[in-house]
Order: C-alpha cells, then structure tokens, then sequence
C-alpha cells in the first residue's frame, strides 16, 4: 500500500449564537475545521483533524509515495518539520485511521487497549453566574454525568470562588467537580492582566480543597515548571495541565520536577497517537493519571476517546459541553453522527475499523471555507 494523494477540507460551521470561551479573547461565531484525507493506491482513505494546522506542501513532500504503516519513519519526520512549522499531528492521526481501515481494527485496539467505554465529565467553557451554573450542574446530572468542570477566569478570583460554592452546594457529594483556570497558555491580543502567580494559585488551590475540588487545571504558565511543582508540593488536591505541550521531552521535564498529577496531551497537539502512548507509558511509570484534552472538533474528539481508551487507567474523558452556546451537534457537525453520553453517563468507543467515524458528504460540502491549499 502507498500514500497517493493528501486532501484538505477548511468548513466553517455557523453557530446559532456566540461561544464566548475563557481561552480567548473574542467570541466564536464559526467552528472552524481542517479536515485531513490521506488517500493511497488500495482505495483507502485516512481521516484525522484537530485544532492545530499545519503545511500541505510539507506533508506531501514527506508522504506521498510512502507507506502508511512505516509510523516510527512518519513521526521522526513530523517531529522534525513541526520544529518549524507547527503541528502536523492530524497527519498522524489519518495514517492510524487508514491502517485501522485497512486491518480492521478499531485504533484503541491497535493501541494494546481494551477499554470500550469511558465515564466522561461535561466539560464547559463559558463564565456564566452562579445561578446558572448551579441550574447547569443539576441539568447535566439529570442528563447522566457524574462531574463537571468549571472554568475560572474572573478578574477577581473570589467571584470565582463564588461559582464554585454555589454548584458544590447544589449537587452535594454526587458529582466531581474539576476546575480549569485556563492560565497555561494565552492568545494575543489577550494579555491576561489577572493572571495568577504562584501565591495566588496557592491560596485557590486550598480554597479548592475545601470544596472537594477533583483537580485544578492550568493554574499557571505551561512552562512554568518549578512553579507548577511548588504549588503541587503545597496542594492538598490534583493538579492537571500539559493539553498543548508536546513531545517527549517537554512531559519529561514534567515528570522529573513533580509537575502534575494528571497529565492531559491531545493526540491532535502533543505528536500523535505513537508519541501519545510513549507519554502515556512514561506517565504510569511515575505513578500518575492520564486523560487527554478533546476540545478541538469531532476528529479530534474521536482521536482522543481512541487515545484514552488504550490507557491502563483513565478516570474520566472531557466532553465538550456547553449549551446551549457548546453542543455536539456544533462540535462534531462533520461528522455523520455526534457523540453522545449514554445513559450510565459514558461515552461509548467505537468499534468500527480506524477510528470508527463516517464524515457526512453533505455537510462538507455545505460548510466548504475559503481555499485551503496552504494549510492542514
């Protein structure tokens, strides 16, 4: 078998109304999506997409003609043109659905997985006031999730805290409730004046532990390593980070100075399902909890339950969440059919071959951007 051909599909999805996340600074009106094909002389087709684009000219110089099973010679490139020119994981994550495809596994099989279905939390990404998130936690619980996580992102953190309170107060011991601070990265022209530094995270994080916080999320600086183990030194409670760092050595430096206690790659942005799963190896080695960050699309969300699924131990899949301004009909619009929660509140793991999704013709082409022949 051989790479013939690499397509690319840019769609943007109309929102009904704007999505405005704590990760940047202005709303989403559109959900924008890359969609990578990897076609090859057998008649197979590959498909893989998440949040981070990369070069087409690039790809097809290291790929066409190849076979899509030699994956250590793929990743050794990838890494080496990503060094440059951004992450080129989708690509990855294609080569898997097709070999999935042409074997007739599932890509969590091929993983050495044999998780079929994962409990998820409602994953929202909105600041909304406590009244409403107090009646949004009731809602998911009555929908079958069993935690949430809140995102913190006030000017002030006691109105923050606020939040918090109120939804602990609601839904008593019958939910985990995580928190993300989403201060591990910044998009211009966000400057984030409020900020945390490492006192301040501190005195949240002991805040948090008297409400019965699962994990504190990107509380500081994604490379702020000795800040991050300081502050996880003096917490009573998990804290998590790491969704958009990537490769080996950056979730290496992690592990050695004491970081984190749950560690959350996205397949779609840290390098792929083969460098994922040697992460994922180095992380249970240290004794500590891996669960991927899914927020990108469909894809994506697709890629990671695969991901997650493969793991020894995963307690829990983020589901991106978030109605009525975060649903699954936007986030997975390609997609023939959204993923949805069963009604234990799990995410089943699909079990046909390669990723096990069906991309929906029509609106690929109804949602068709503007001319993607640069990016991926």
């Amino acid at each position: 078998m051989r790479i013939t051909d690499i397509e690319i599909r840019v769609l943007e999805y109309p929102l009904e109304q704007p999505f405005v996340s704590t990760w940047q600074p202005m709303p989403t009106v559109h959900h924008r999506a890359h969609i990578v094909l990897i076609h090859t002389d057998e008649g197979i087709t590959g498909i893989g997409a998440g949040g981070a684009p990369a070069r087409l000219d690039v790809a097809r110089l290291f790929l066409l003609g190849q076979d899509p099973f030699a994956i250590e010679q793929h990743v050794q490139n990838m890494r080496s043109f990503a060094f440059f020119l951004g992450r080129p994981w989708p690509l990855e994550v294609a080569l898997w659905d097709l070999i999935g495809k042409a074997t007739g596994q599932p890509v969590y099989k091929l993983l050495g997985g044999g998780q079929e279905r994962l409990k998820a939390y409602a994953s929202t990404g909105e600041l909304r006031s406590p009244e409403q998130r107090v009646e949004d936690a009731q809602r998911f619980r009555d929908e079958g999730f069993r935690a949430l996580k809140l995102r913190f992102h006030r000017p002030n953190p006691k109105d923050d805290l606020r939040v918090l309170e109120a939804v602990r107060k609601a839904v008593g011991d019958s939910m985990d409730i995580m928190v993300d601070a989403n201060y591990g990265w910044v998009i211009a022209p966000d400057r984030a004046p409020q900020r945390w530094d490492l006192r301040t995270a501190i005195s949240m994080a002991k805040a948090m532990e008297e409400l019965g916080v699962y994990w504190l999320e990107e509380p500081l600086y994604c490379y702020d390593y000795d800040g991050l183990a300081e502050l996880r030194r003096q917490a009573n409670l998990r804290i998590a980070g790491a969704e958009l760092n990537q490769g080996l050595h950056e979730f290496r430096i992690f592990l050695e100075k004491g970081c984190f206690d749950v560690y959350q790659p996205d397949v779609t942005f840290a390098g792929g399902f083969f460098q994922c799963r040697q992460i994922a190896t180095m992380v249970q080695a240290h004794g500590k909890t891996l669960t991927p960050h899914t927020w990108t699309n469909g894809i994506g969300f697709a890629a990671n339950l695969h991901f997650a699924a493969s793991l020894e131990l995963c307690p829990y899949l983020e589901f991106p969440y978030d109605p009525p301004n975060w649903m699954p009909e936007a986030r997975d619009f390609m997609l023939t059919e959204p993923f949805r929660l069963d009604e234990e509140g799990y995410i089943k793991v699909p079990q046909q071959p390669g990723l096990g999704i069906e991309l929906d013709e029509e609106k690929l082409k109804k949602y068709e951007a503007a001319d993607p022949s640069r990016v991926i």
